[in-house]
């Protein structure tokens, strides 16, 4: 999906061990990168990042996923995915920086690609 800029609109995942979750979320809260951010405990499937149970949300490696709720676009996202990485307890986020040198847009006119 095309936009602005990352985080308005769709959280961004984080997956955390579950020992001192709760910790692991203040922390992540607190980081510079993620100031404005609202970390919130996945409810339910962990496939999507809808509230659709009342249990926590559970990976397939038995981990929990918090999911990063921003009202204004994150100013420094590669930034944000180093301090992350650097958490204990942050197993792994859903920011995929410098992986790709293009994107591929597909709509009503057509196939579009957008270079790196």
């Amino acid at each position: 999906k095309i936009c602005d800029g990352l985080g308005p609109g769709f959280p961004v995942p984080v997956e955390i061990v579950p020992f001192c979750h709760e910790h692991t979320m203040r922390v992540i809260g607190g980081l510079p990168s993620c100031a404005g951010c609202k970390p919130v405990l996945r409810m339910g499937s962990a496939a999507n990042n809808q509230v659709d149970g009342d249990e926590i949300a559970v990976t397939d490696n038995g981990n929990y996923i918090v999911d990063l709720h921003f009202e204004d676009p994150i100013k420094d996202p590669k930034t944000m995915a180093t301090e992350l990485k650097n958490v204990v307890g942050v197993v792994e986020h859903g920011l995929f920086c410098d992986m790709a040198t293009a994107v591929i847009i597909a709509g009503s006119d057509g196939i579009s690609v957008k270079e790196a």
